[in-house]
């Protein structure tokens, strides 16, 4: 076995084909290759269908964002939706039932962990006694007694649970009736939670009171607290980690398949609240959460008030897809502003500040100890406060959605995502490079670290979703496309 992963020689592109007897020794292996992953994964690393995100390489130390044991699964990818959408992909390239039946137990553990309130929490738990404590819509309600029923919307959660159970739903064809219903209840939750100005909270356990919450465009505080505020902001209207944006992309999907036009306006209704939300010059971006007054506010104690050069390349993105499934050319009109202030407002290095402070557009940082700063020099590690610059692609983006022909915008039907025609000399190499690294059980174990080991102990030998989730892909990839012989 040969670990890391994935050769990084370089690879030259392009179709070249196998001969015959070599094209179906890879098949093979990498059929056997990729039941083997699958079995170990179902049988030895699964809590009740689900996943967290990185494992010892003997099972006895679990992680998600947070450590874990064996009756706790995770939500956030590379969690339980995520290698259920591996599995379920899988499926789809080779049509073989175990993959399908993998991914079926994940919907299952989602379902089992699903909240009245519609959405899901950051984990589920299978031990009897803490159940007790959630509002688990599968459990016998309990009277008298105060559950958490929370939907959080936060790092993409309930937005890839929704994903999986939506497409797990047409490829049955809507003929489950518990997974169908789940799914409903779950889009029905969404599409309830969407404040009146088109916005969704980071997290919500029922539907927001109309009358609160009053239709304003963005505006700039006259004044604001350069110290954390300790406020609850789980409530404030959310760009932060693309919850509207992932909310967004699951009323698309929701559309395509059941034709229902709430999710479609749903889908109309966010683009109302971006427009909204983009502030006035002279930073006509966007924030990462904005108050009931519709002012920049505080999130964490490091997420202050702010125009962020991170969110607003994710809303740009979003603005474009909400084109291209309406038509409506006002979504795309905020983008020029938008890209010009954010090159404007580009670091000496060519990337973007995170935060740049309201009206002067200064570059806000933090010491390690959270002291808002001006300064770069002493930033704590675990937060990205200067982010990349994607705004070359962005211009692309924008450049091609102009160009798009009447007859592509609109509503499109449900497509699956299929592999391509021919294997290209850089997929075969892939894969025989994730063939290598398989181990006799079954096992892509690679060098790291989980958080129970501290940062000047050596390295140890683990597993980890994200490269389990990768490789299949690349197995089940392979097996889609069509033999050369």
């Amino acid at each position: 076995m040969r670990w890391p992963l994935i050769a990084t020689a370089t690879l030259l592109l392009g179709y070249v084909p196998l001969c015959q007897a070599e094209e179906e020794a890879l098949r093979q292996e990498a059929c056997n290759a990729l039941r083997r992953a699958t079995a170990y994964f179902r049988q030895e690393v699964s809590t009740q269908g689900g996943y967290l995100w990185r494992y010892s390489e003997d099972l006895e130390r679990r992680e998600g964002e947070d450590r874990a044991d064996d009756q706790t699964v995770w939500l956030e990818p590379p969690g339980t939706p995520a290698v259920g959408m591996a599995f379920l992909q899988a499926y789809w390239d080779t049509g073989d039932r175990c993959y399908l039946d993998a991914a079926l137990a994940a919907g299952d553990c989602l379902i089992r962990g699903q909240l009245r309130s519609g959405g899901w929490d950051n984990s589920i738990t299978f031990d009897p006694v803490r159940r007790r404590k959630y509002a688990y819509r599968v459990d016998r309600p309990k009277s008298n007694q105060s559950l958490r029923n929370t939907t959080t919307l936060d790092d993409n959660k309930t937005q890839s649970a929704v994903r999986l159970l939506v497409h797990l739903d047409i490829t049955l064809n809507f003929e489950n009736e518990r997974l169908h219903e789940a799914t409903l209840y779950a889009l029905q939750a969404l599409v309830d939670a969407q404040y009146p100005n088109g916005a969704w909270p980071q997290r919500f356990s029922a539907p927001p009171d109309p009358n609160a919450h009053p239709i304003r465009r963005a505006s700039y505080p006259e004044s604001w607290s350069r110290t954390f505020s300790k406020t609850q902001y789980g409530g404030y209207y959310t760009f932060n980690d693309s919850v509207i944006g992932d909310v967004v992309d699951v009323m698309v999907l929701a559309h395509s398949v059941y034709q229902d036009q709430r999710y479609l306006k749903a889908v109309e209704r966010g683009g109302e609240f971006i427009l909204l939300a983009q502030m006035p010059d002279p930073q006509p971006a966007w924030a990462q959460q904005y108050d009931l007054e519709m002012h920049p506010a505080w999130a964490r104690k490091f997420e202050p008030p702010a125009v962020t050069g991170g969110e607003s390349q994710g809303v740009i993105r979003t603005l474009c897809q909400i084109y291209r499934q309406t038509g409506q050319r006002r979504y795309l009109d905020a983008i020029p502003r938008a890209i010009t202030y954010l090159r404007q407002s580009e670091l000496p290095d060519g990337r973007l500040a995170r935060f740049y402070e309201l009206r002067t557009n200064r570059p806000l940082y933090f010491t390690r100890d959270y002291v808002l700063t001006y300064s770069d020099a002493d930033m704590p590690t675990h937060y990205g406060f200067k982010t990349g610059n994607g705004l070359d692609a962005l211009e692309r983006a924008y450049q091609q959605a102009l160009a798009w022909p009447r007859a592509e915008l609109g509503p499109k039907p449900y497509r699956r995502p299929t592999p391509g025609v021919r294997a290209s000399r850089e997929l075969i190499a892939q894969v025989r490079a994730v063939i290598e690294a398989l181990d006799d059980q079954g096992r892509w174990l690679q060098e790291g670290r989980l958080r129970d080991r501290g940062d000047d102990e050596p390295a140890e030998r683990i597993i980890d979703c994200r490269t389990f989730i990768r490789n299949c892909r690349v197995l089940s990839q392979y097996l889609g496309t069509k033999s050369s012989s």
